[in-house]
């Protein structure tokens, strides 16, 4: 595995902090967790059972950072390690003689994630503050309303999940700095930042006018981009964007009549949405399964996780791993050696 070799040290925290600790040790980096003599009200309530599944691959060692005789063992560890992780507010970890500048006397190649909701600065810094909140601000939140309705809530995969895996991005690109110069590094990856750059995309998009402006937007308003209810009430996806995927969607669809060449043509969007809305609410969503999935007119159903993880897709790519009767994503990427199509040990 890519990390085979590397040391990290978990400090207990909730949500980004153990994901991207569960990133990089499914990644082969030996992770050891300093947790907490008492489970924090939160991960009390979202566990499932006696182990989390975030803790999968990791060692687990409780010390009190409250005790001298603990923190010293936990700087000991440290010492030892190439990597570290903490989610606590800003200041907490220095209060405890654990941060950046303490860890650095003995460790100066060490690479010093820390994960937070607003940053190490900047006026919200010391703010309480979740996944909700930090999408809220960087403007993504408003993207998921259509105008003039409520925006929805999002899964915690745009703050939380994102900032996971910015977090161990640049841990990653810190490590391999500090393999070549030996000086370490601390890697501010702040979720609302994270957030900010992963909408990039979105941004893309928005400054040609097409999201987030006046006129209607391919992504809320047209035919050809949206869920659809189906006859038993379940629901389908289409995002036919592209020109051929549009007309081979009309092609399956019988809808003839209609020039694909007037894509774009958003006068007619809103008597065509309506007569599509109509066609896919007289099948079953498997009915259109069977018509639409695998073609190119960018199709896919709406999938409870129980069904997604029996879809076929997902079990060729063994996308979800099942223990103790839950679901899991499994560790992704996967890697391969250049020269072999097998899977890389």
């Amino acid at each position: 595995m890519p990390l085979h070799g590397v040391r990290i040290v978990e400090f207990e925290s909730i949500g980004p902090g153990p994901l991207a600790g569960y990133m990089l040790s499914g990644m082969g980096a030996d992770v050891t967790l300093i947790a907490r003599p008492n489970a924090s009200p939160v991960t009390k309530r979202f566990s499932s059972g006696e182990s989390s599944e975030l803790e999968r691959g990791k060692r687990r060692m409780v010390l009190d950072l409250k005790s001298d005789a603990d923190r010293a063992q936990a700087m000991d560890l440290v010492a030892g390690a190439n990597a570290l992780i903490e989610g606590m507010r800003p200041g907490v970890m220095e209060r405890f003689g654990l941060g950046p500048a303490d860890c650095a006397k003995r460790n100066p190649a060490l690479v010093y994630g820390r994960i937070s909701g607003w940053g190490q600065s900047g006026p919200l810094a010391h703010a309480a503050g979740h996944d909700l909140n930090y999408v809220a601000l960087t403007g993504l939140l408003s993207l998921s309303g259509r105008r003039g309705q409520r925006p929805i809530v999002p899964p915690t995969v745009v703050g939380d999940a994102g900032g996971a895996l910015g977090l161990a991005f640049g841990m990653a690109c810190a490590l391999f700095e500090a393999r070549a110069t030996g000086r370490g590094r601390v890697v501010d990856a702040a979720i609302v930042d994270i957030a900010a750059m992963l909408g990039t995309i979105a941004h893309w998009v928005r400054a040609s006018g097409h999201l987030d402006g006046s006129e209607p937007s391919p992504f809320h308003d047209s035919p050809f981009y949206d869920v659809f209810e189906c006859s038993d009430g379940g629901f389908i996806t289409v995002a036919a964007l592209e020109p051929r995927f549009y007309a081979l969607l009309l092609e399956k669809l019988g809808l003839g009549d209609v020039d694909p060449c007037a894509q774009y043509d958003t006068a007619q969007w809103p008597a065509l949405k309506e007569r599509i809305r109509g066609l896919f609410a007289q099948r079953r969503r498997d009915e259109w399964r069977t018509l639409l999935e695998g073609t190119d007119v960018c199709f896919a159903p709406v999938l409870t996780v129980a069904e997604a993880a029996r879809h076929p897709h997902n079990v060729a790519r063994g996308n979800f791993v099942e223990r103790a009767g839950a679901l899991y994503g499994a560790v992704a990427p996967r890697f391969q050696p250049l020269d072999d199509s097998g899977d890389d040990p």
